[in-house]
């Protein structure tokens, strides 16, 4: 068969076809009630059970995986880099209380590898299942020139819904309430800009290196564990009526940046250092990096990939019901009042 134009400017539809035939069972296999459509079609099409609500609010999220995608084309692990993608979006709306429902992505590369495609999707639809939304739709793209060989990137886009009178805003956050860090497993999806600099610029490791102190994990290990998704945690406590007033995911921004974005100007809240201990990871980024604390706590999530704020009556409770689950969680700090020119996140040793 003769070779189109378009191919020779390097765009090989047949190939990208030949991917979303490849795809149609791992995509299919998110699949819940409310879909309507295939993959393949213009768009993806989900039906909204408004039986369940009163009144439905729609919650989206839309968010990358940044540098970490490095990585995994550094180790040719493409399998978890998804999962990271999913978590990165379902933990942003699952603060506010929202069920995700579904989830589309976005694969753009420079030269198509179906292979490399195809696992980067199946991690997507693992996300996918773990936060227990269908994965309807998305798009490939292959634009030669504007990526090096080899190189890809990804963004995602998720709706979810929420009823409107139970919203979880921080509005009703007040004094006296306390925090509940749930662990994370890893460094999630963040910092890694600074990571890789640490890594493989200033100590000069590989990817199939071990870290020094580590006990023989090495670096594509530790820096792929991909971000631990909290959808089915917050939902469970949720549904169990928990009373959280609040909920921050750790990502971008860190402690001191996330954590403000849902207290009352009146409020600040006391994190309490030394009550959850900090993975060896982020010890050792700290000290190889030579990383103040202060900047540690706004970078990276040193542990804490997502903070409850409760009612101090109920803290215990909601520790239990989320130890129950086989989860890591601790009672990190409290919240204090604040004053006009005082911070809203504030570190304290115990």
């Amino acid at each position: 068969m003769k070779t189109s134009r378009y191919e020779e400017a390097g765009v090989n539809i047949d190939k990208a076809n030949a991917l979303v035939e490849a795809i149609k069972p791992i995509v299919t296999s998110t699949y819940k009630r409310g879909v309507l459509t295939e993959i393949g079609g213009f768009s993806g099409l989900f039906a909204l059970d408004t039986d369940q609500y009163k009144e439905p609010v729609l919650v989206s999220s839309t968010d990358g995986v940044g540098t970490k995608i490095k990585i995994a084309i550094m180790a040719n692990r493409h399998d978890t880099i998804g999962i990271d993608l999913v978590a990165m979006c379902v933990n942003d709306i699952v603060v506010c209380g929202a069920t995700p429902l579904f989830f589309l992505d976005y694969f753009s590369t420079g030269v198509l590898e179906n292979d490399v495609a195809q696992a980067v999707i199946s991690g997507i639809a693992n996300g996918c299942k773990q936060a227990g939304c269908a994965l309807i739709g998305g798009e490939t793209a292959e634009m030669p020139g504007l990526y090096r060989a080899g190189e890809y990137d990804l963004a995602g886009f998720t709706v979810g819904v929420v009823e409107r009178s139970k919203i979880i805003d921080g509005s009703e956050i007040g004094v006296g309430n306390v925090l509940i860090g749930i662990a994370s497993s890893g460094i999630h999806s963040n910092g890694y800009s600074l990571v890789r600099k640490i890594f493989f610029e200033e100590l000069g490791l590989g990817v199939a290196d071990e870290i020094p102190g580590l006990d023989g994990v090495t670096v594509a290990e530790e820096l792929l564990r991909p971000t631990k998704i909290y959808v089915p945690i917050v939902l469970h406590l949720l549904k169990a009526s928990a009373p959280i007033k609040g909920i921050v995911h750790i990502t971008g921004g860190g402690f001191f940046d996330n954590i403000p974005r849902i207290l009352p100007a009146s409020c600040k809240a006391v994190v309490r250092k030394g009550t959850w201990p900090i993975p060896p990871i982020f010890e050792f980024l700290q000290e190889k990096g030579s990383i103040s604390e202060e900047e540690m706590f706004r970078t990276f999530n040193c542990g804490i990939g997502m903070i409850l704020i409760v009612p101090e009556q109920d803290a215990k409770d909601v520790l239990f019901q989320i130890q129950a689950m086989d989860e890591d969680a601790f009672p990190i700090g409290y919240i204090d009042p604040r004053r006009d020119d005082e911070p809203q996140v504030v570190l304290e040793d115990i």
